[in-house]
């Protein structure tokens, strides 16, 4: 068995299930592949990563896993992200955020840490903070 997704000219998205890629065009050139939104059956394969069933994974165990994949990626892509494009002030970030807040200092993107304490009073300072943990670096990459 394999997945699909699929997109139809309206911009509906929906999965269709196949034995395989030649079930999926032989039932697409017959016009038996249709949106579940609005009927039409002109329809097309969208880039995705393709789910296949074994007899040893279930499809929601194969969906599991490629989402797992998926957001370790996204993790990895904002980690280098962050790290790239924001200065590490570990722990004077409330105080250079304060700083900026109030004009004494350039505005920059900045990160670090802060205490429950100083999370307080950026909050009753109205700093727009977020807050997010990034994952450990591995100890070949550590100082």
């Amino acid at each position: 068995m394999i997945v699909f997704d699929l997109e139809c000219i309206n911009g509906h998205t929906f999965e269709g299930w196949f034995e395989d890629s030649n079930d999926f065009m032989l039932q697409q050139e017959q016009n038996q592949v249709s949106c579940p939104v609005c009927n039409t059956t002109l329809v097309e394969q969208k880039i995705s990563p393709i789910a296949l069933r074994t007899s040893s994974t279930s499809p929601l165990e194969a969906r599991a896993r490629a989402n797992q994949t998926a957001m370790a990626e996204l993790t990895e892509k904002i980690t280098m992200f962050v790290e790239k494009k924001f200065e590490n002030v570990g722990s004077d970030f409330a105080r250079e955020a304060l700083k900026m807040h109030y004009g004494s200092t350039e505005k920059r993107n900045i990160r670090g840490n802060t205490t429950a304490e100083e999370d307080k009073i950026l909050d009753k300072e109205g700093v727009p903070v977020i807050k997010f943990s990034l994952p450990p670096k591995p100890e070949d990459e550590l100082n």
